[in-house]
């Protein structure tokens, strides 16, 4: 009897702590808070599709949406071509590109739900050199001198990539400063970066970059005289893949809450400027 006991202490004591491992696990891996587990949509997970460019409002969006309806948002950034790729083969629930020319290709197709499409905010190209300007570029005409080294967008990858090019194309530039691209990079993040390490003495960027931490006293912004300019807007749009997922609803809430209000203030807090509908 005595020995019982103390088997039956034993056990109690090793499921305790096989207990305490599965929950400190579990916790590292899902990261729920609290109102997470009982809000509207807890145990929902939907998958967004969103541009890379558009990571810093995205993050505080979905962290914002997650707390307070429960879901769980799995997102894919990458370049518009690369995420109009995952869209047209594996699917996701919510797709937000660069620019309404993705939005518009996935409508074409059929992978939209269309009257579920938003423009959000203007998606502005500008010009950045590094710190100081050292090679003295004042506009795109600038990009087309001797010896200036340019980083652009894949025009094949990328909204901003495919953007520059077509400003160029329409101010009778390309062939000249395709001359002195140095690198087309497959994501605008990465143009920042060759901007801000002085691998390029110039690039085209979004305006709301110029606002990053990444960029603070690292780089300066010219911008491009609105005649030449080619101003984008960045969409959003729930697809069809959503309803066959089970998943119409959740989706259908965060597509309206990015583009709602609220949304659209941190949206503005990150540099970008809402559309008006």
């Amino acid at each position: 009897m005595k020995r019982s006991y103390f088997v039956a202490i034993a056990l109690l004591l090793v499921a305790s702590t096989l207990l305490m491992g599965c929950s400190k696990v579990s916790k590292v891996s899902s990261n729920v808070s609290s109102n997470e587990q009982h809000g509207k949509f807890a145990g929902k997970t939907i998958e967004v599709c969103s541009g890379a460019g558009l990571m810093k409002p995205m993050n505080e969006l979905i962290k914002n949406f997650e707390n307070e309806t429960g879901a769980k948002v799995v997102v894919h950034y990458g370049g518009s071509a690369e995420i109009y790729s995952i869209l047209a083969t594996t699917g996701c629930d919510v797709f937000i590109p660069g620019a309404y020319y993705y939005v518009r290709m996935a409508m074409d197709k059929g992978y939209i739900v269309n009257d579920t499409v938003r423009n959000v905010t203007l998606h502005i190209p500008v010009i950045v050199v590094p710190k100081g300007n050292p090679k003295n570029i004042h506009s795109l005409e600038g990009l087309a001198r001797p010896n200036v080294r340019v980083a652009l967008g894949d025009p094949k990858a990328c909204a901003i990539g495919r953007v520059s090019k077509k400003i160029l194309e329409k101010n009778g530039l390309w062939k000249k400063v395709s001359k002195n691209v140095v690198v087309y990079a497959p994501t605008v993040n990465q143009l920042l970066i060759y901007t801000t390490t002085g691998q390029a003495d110039a690039a085209t960027i979004w305006e709301d970059m110029a606002t990053w931490a990444q960029a603070k006293n690292r780089i300066e912004m010219v911008r491009i005289h609105a005649k030449q300019n080619v101003i984008k807007t960045i969409p959003t749009a729930v697809t069809v893949y959503a309803r066959k997922d089970g998943n119409f609803e959740v989706a259908k809430a965060f597509n309206d809450y990015i583009s709602s209000r609220e949304g659209l203030r941190i949206w503005e807090k990150w540099g970008f400027r809402p559309c008006r509908q």
